[in-house]
């Protein structure tokens, strides 16, 4: 494993021939050369969500909330690995032509593990779901595949964004997140925990916002108090880019860009992704820091720079050739990956579709052809694309007309003449009409929810006003499912929609997130069956009104969010997403374990006729303890396939913490007393098993 006491060793050394000015100059983001000591310039901002972003070709993933919905750890670990390998590449090649400039690091600000507790909130697509073990389960496979297990890091993964971050996104520079310490250590902290005590996470990016008062870049409660003391964390602090000059500006617990740094660095915070640092001279200068504080965050930037094998010394990944971009071998993986990560809602039996019946075949809605919406954001550029309706026109072949009509635009612009808007609907209704079945492809893209204020944002913020479709998308819908025609409504978008009208009157309803530039061709593969769908939301879908009945976006409390503490029937719950097979859990037993945890056996079966995947969950309920969530938490998943009629056992391992509750005041303790623990393919709600027609399998233990 990385050999971190020799690497703390030679940055001290380094650190120590350097200048205080040469320290700070190390501490932004775009260091530059210190040429007498053979220090290249580097530049620490990278980015690496779903695939290597900003910096050219890469391979393109699915957007990590689709990777979240394959629950499936080996494949977001393959991932991980890939985009670090990539970077590898891009890296050596752009070194070899001197080319240090932003976005060719090895420093990837990812995975973002914020627990998605809101369906507003615009970045949730960004995040692994609403989960706690979830996140902190995948976001570990994505750190350990990106860093890897040598003595030299591949690439340096981020845990951001550090902590109690998940919108509004418009009020970020100035909000105050406040949260009790129940709410903080049962769901707001357990992935960055995770992600340091068990995967040992380089890096931990601070939050824009306060937290409890406290500026989270600055933050002495986080920084200093539970990351380095109480964790143990041994990497660097990275700060959220310009988050600092949002002490003084946004914030206003300091009172000069001096004053900032110097908060900033005094609890921890090493490097400045912004221009606050580029003051640290004039901090140092006025006796708001020490050359001491300068010193320790230089040797801790200086030790993952060693850690990576950049500093001269070389290492085998510097023979990462550059034909690794896009191989054969990551682009399988990007398939495999999307057609692991759509999820099917709703399917009267009208798919998967058969091309013998089939003569006319409509594709209608904005998304159909949409590039933008197959990739999301953070997004790197891909040689090829295949929209949803390339994909399926290459599926039909020669064999099935394929019909097109786009119907409208992802939104109403103000500009817009409603009669040219009705000429489009027009055209929809047409192609509806002169096909055998129709896929209607409807939902947002990085232009509707993502990060405020992004490059692709047409908005002020990228956080949804509600639930909906915008209105213009309604409108389509309503029209095209009044003609009775069987109809596939497929949503591509990264959070909660509300397809009440979808669920009530198509024949099937199919999630496919943002498949990654290449998502048409596995969208096209699930739809026509030359594989099942098999993947579960990772997040809840609300009803629209719903949104009446949760905290308002400001107030961070988990009061009926999430399906651990939702006290309604959802329109699709976590968990949920069927198959073309019929997978059941038939039989379940479990065991204490010399840790203190359990291991659960289940027996499951295909009943179905059909060759599908599926994820068995198990789901755990303290039923003795006040402090227990309202509803069974996650505490286990396996991602199986099975042929039709077969059988398999699934063994599920339940740490320790799966077993403990978290009081008022945020002490995690072990309750004992009876349990329930469900086995299935689904979450225990009434929902889902009105959705899937079958309940998960119940034992009762005694611990």
């Amino acid at each position: 494993m990385f050999k971190r006491e020799a690497a703390l060793e030679r940055a001290r050394t380094l650190v120590s021939k350097m200048t205080l000015e040469e320290k700070m100059s190390q501490l932004v983001y775009g260091a530059p050369a210190i040429e007498r000591l053979g220090v290249p310039a580097y530049n620490w901002w990278n980015e690496g969500l779903h695939g290597v972003a900003r910096a050219g070709v890469a391979t393109s993933f699915p957007q990590a909330i689709a990777l979240a919905a394959m629950f499936d750890r080996i494949a977001l670990r393959a991932v991980s690995t890939a985009t670090a390998l990539e970077g590898r590449a891009k890296y050596n090649e752009f070194a070899k032509h001197n080319d240090r400039d932003i976005y060719k690091g090895l420093t990837f600000f990812s995975p973002n593990v914020n627990i998605f507790r809101d369906p507003r909130w615009g970045r949730g697509h960004e995040t692994l779901g609403e989960d706690p073990y979830l996140t902190a389960e995948l976001g570990k496979a994505f750190v350990t595949g990106m860093q890897g297990e040598g003595e030299v890091m591949t690439a340096s993964a981020c845990a951001k964004h550090y902590a109690v971050h998940s919108g509004p996104e418009a009020i970020r520079h100035h909000f105050n997140a406040i949260t009790t310490e129940k709410d903080m250590w049962e769901t707001y902290l357990p992935a960055f925990e995770a992600l340091v005590k068990d995967a040992q996470v380089e890096s931990v990016m601070g939050a824009y916002n306060r937290v409890n008062g406290e500026p989270c870049c600055g933050s002495k409660t986080l920084l200093v108090d539970i990351l380095r003391n109480k964790w143990g964390f041994a990497g660097f602090v990275v700060s959220d880019c310009w988050a600092l000059i949002d002490f003084h500006t946004g914030h206003g617990v300091t009172g000069s860009p001096e004053e900032s740094a110097a908060l900033a660095m005094k609890n921890g915070c090493d490097i400045n992704c912004g221009s606050v640092y580029l003051l640290l001279k004039s901090a140092f200068d006025q006796g708001l820091i020490t050359e001491e504080h300068v010193t320790l965050a230089a040797e801790r930037a200086f030790t993952t720079r060693y850690l990576l094998g950049i500093m001269g010394e070389g290492s085998e990944y510097d023979k990462v050739p550059y034909e690794t971009v896009e191989c054969r071998e990551h682009l399988a993986l990007a398939q495999e990956t999307a057609l692991k990560s759509c999820v099917l809602l709703k399917n009267d039996g009208i798919l998967p579709l058969n091309k013998e019946k089939l003569k006319t075949l409509g594709i209608i809605g904005p998304n159909a052809d949409s590039r933008a919406a197959l990739t999301g954001n953070y997004h790197g550029t891909s040689s090829r694309y295949i929209t949803i309706l390339e994909g399926v026109q290459d599926a039909c072949g020669e064999d099935v007309r394929v019909l097109f009509a786009p119907g409208c635009d992802i939104y109403r612009r103000k500009t817009e003449v409603l009669a040219f808007e009705n000429d489009r609907i027009a055209e929809a209704l047409t192609v509806a009409e002169h096909s055998d079945t129709v896929l209607l492809v409807l939902g947002l893209d990085e232009t509707l929810e993502g990060e405020a204020p992004d490059d692709g944002n047409s908005m002020e913020a990228g956080d949804k006003p509600d639930l909906l479709l915008p209105e213009v998308q309604r409108e389509l819908m309503e029209r095209v499912l009044a003609l009775g025609k069987p109809t596939v409504v497929i949503l591509l978008a990264g959070s909660s929609i509300d397809l009440s009208m979808a669920d009530n009157r198509a024949n099937a309803v199919f999630c496919a997130w943002y498949p990654g530039a290449r998502g048409g061709k596995a969208v096209a593969d699930l739809l026509f069956g030359r594989r099942s769908p098999s993947g579960k939301l990772p997040v809840t879908f609300y009803h629209d009104e719903d949104l009446m009945h949760l905290p308002e976006f400001t107030d961070y409390s988990m009061r009926s969010r999430t399906y651990r503490y939702l006290d309604r029937a959802p329109l699709y719950p976590f968990g949920f997403g069927l198959t073309y097979g019929d997978v059941r859990v038939i039989a379940v037993s479990a065991e204490k374990t010399a840790d203190e945890g359990l291991l659960v056996y289940a027996s499951v079966q295909n009943l179905g006729s059909v060759t599908t995947q599926d994820v068995v969950q198990l789901y755990v309920k303290a039923e003795d303890s006040p402090h227990a969530t309202p509803n069974p938490i996650l505490c286990g998943f396996s991602r199986i396939a099975l042929k039709a009629g077969a059988c398999a056992e699934v063994t599920l391992a339940v740490v320790p913490a799966s077993l403990t509750v978290v009081d008022d005041a945020g002490n995690r303790l072990f309750p004992g007393g009876r349990y329930s623990l469900y086995a299935g393919t689904s979450q225990p709600d009434a929902r889902s098993r009105a959705l899937m027609g079958i309940s998960p399998v119940k034992v009762e233990i005694l611990l």
